[in-house]
């Protein structure tokens, strides 16, 4: 019995595509389609993974966030004699890493799935545990910036990824609430740090050991609950393609010029109230007080974004970032440093999970989520190792903050502005929710 043509050329079709998971019979592809349509946006399972990777950004970012008062105690202690751009570039460093290798840890998400938690998570506590032995320049920016940076992209990103599985309607919220952790660690490290740092005996060394064992727990709750729900992305490791999405693109580049001055309150606002006469123990608080305020800075803006669009709020917080910033030198007394500091993490606060939120939508397939946040967030990466560092070199130039204020409130306006202009290509319009 002969075979038509048409019968030949559906059975090659059927072999070539039989292992490719976008690729296969029309009731598979309806099927797959009505899984990736079938958001739970809540439940017990789907809040697990919003708090287990909340218990990675209180682990990572939270840790991160806390390097202002690193900064500090290294200015007058065992860094002392080098200046404050050099110690910058440990923060940058550390800061930039998590987001460049996300073009590795988000497809590696996409592919493996809850896999790859496990290990960052052994290494990231592994380079807690180093950084208590260090006592040099060189060892602190291997262990504490390189190391720990390469952990964070392996645990952060599949955290991204995984709660963008469980959300479409309540995305923005949910990954508000999610990096909400990274805050809650930053008002808890920063205290435990500066307490043990200033005010106690234990020493470098055994504060930072005191750290790493109170992460342990959150680390083992994370690599429980952190799984995906849709099955991996089998035919494609990277995805070129994304980079050739003019929005996507843009809107990159906006978050890039954001990036660049974002930090800068973050990295330098414990040594600028010294440099005003504040108290080291209080000053090494302050990061806590802009954490607390980020807390509801993130949640808040995330529930605006499902309402009124994450790029319409993403924006928006980045031209308010900008604006705070230009008067960063203005703060003089402590009180109003410490109102300073409650400002800029509020309106600051929406920025990362914005960010994440709003890079989510580019992705036309939920199981590429993990992909479009890592290689997003790695081409906009490039704004955390240049915005410190210049800034330390403004402080160690011209022994002020002002022009610190105004070179990082205008990057940080611009790329609000940029965000905003991105809404131009989309199909929704300058006015539309997106």
């Amino acid at each position: 019995m002969s075979l038509s043509k048409t019968d030949l050329e559906a059975s090659s079709g059927e072999e070539r595509h039989s292992s490719d998971v976008y690729s296969s019979t029309p009731e598979t592809k309806e099927a797959i389609a009505q899984q990736d349509d079938e958001f739970p946006d809540g439940g017990l399972r789907a809040w697990l993974v919003v708090a287990g990777g909340a218990s990675i950004f209180f682990c990572c970012l939270g840790f991160g966030n806390s390097f202002g008062t690193f900064e500090a105690y290294y200015l007058k202690h065992q860094l002392k004699g080098q200046s404050p751009d050099n110690i910058a570039w440990i923060g940058s460093v550390s800061a930039f890493l998590p987001f460049v290798t996300g073009a590795l840890g988000g497809p590696l998400f996409d592919r493996y799935g809850a896999a790859v938690v496990r290990p960052g998570a052994i290494l990231y506590i592994f380079a807690m545990m180093m950084l208590s032995l260090c006592k040099t320049y060189w060892q602190i920016m291997l262990v504490q910036g390189v190391l720990m940076g390469l952990a964070m992209a392996f645990l952060q990103f599949p955290a991204f990824a995984a709660v963008a599985h469980y959300f479409k309607k309540k995305r923005a919220a949910a990954l508000g609430v999610m990096v909400a952790g990274s805050s809650i660690g930053g008002i808890v490290m920063p205290i435990i740090l500066s307490k043990m740092l200033n005010s106690s005996s234990l020493g470098f060394g055994w504060t930072v050991r005191v750290v790493g064992f109170l992460i342990m727990p959150f680390m083992l709750f994370a690599c429980v609950t952190v799984t995906p729900r849709l099955p991996p992305r089998k035919h494609r490791f990277w995805m070129p393609e994304v980079y050739r999405d003019k929005k996507f693109v843009f809107f990159c580049v906006s978050f890039f010029f954001t990036l660049i001055g974002m930090f800068t309150p973050i990295f330098f606002l414990p040594t600028y109230a010294l440099q005003r006469g504040m108290g080291a123990t209080l000053a090494g608080y302050l990061p806590a007080i802009l954490n607390a305020a980020s807390t509801f800075g993130r949640v808040i803006p995330g529930i605006m974004a499902d309402k009124y669009g994450p790029i319409n709020i993403f924006g928006l917080g980045g031209v308010m970032t900008g604006v705070v910033i230009f008067c960063f030198n203005e703060a003089t007394t402590n009180a109003a440093i410490i109102v300073y500091s409650i400002v800029f993490g509020f309106v600051s606060g929406t920025i990362i999970s914005g960010a994440s939120a709003a890079i989510s939508i580019f992705a036309k397939d939920a199981r590429d989520i993990g992909t479009y946040m890592g290689m997003g967030m790695a081409l906009a990466s490039f704004g955390v190792l240049v915005g410190p560092p210049v800034n330390g070199a403004f402080v160690r130039t011209y022994g002020s903050f002002f022009e610190v204020s105004m070179f990082s409130g205008a990057m940080c306006l611009f790329g609000g502005i940029l965000a905003l202009s991105t809404k131009l290509m989309m199909p929704q319009g300058i006015l539309g929710r997106t």
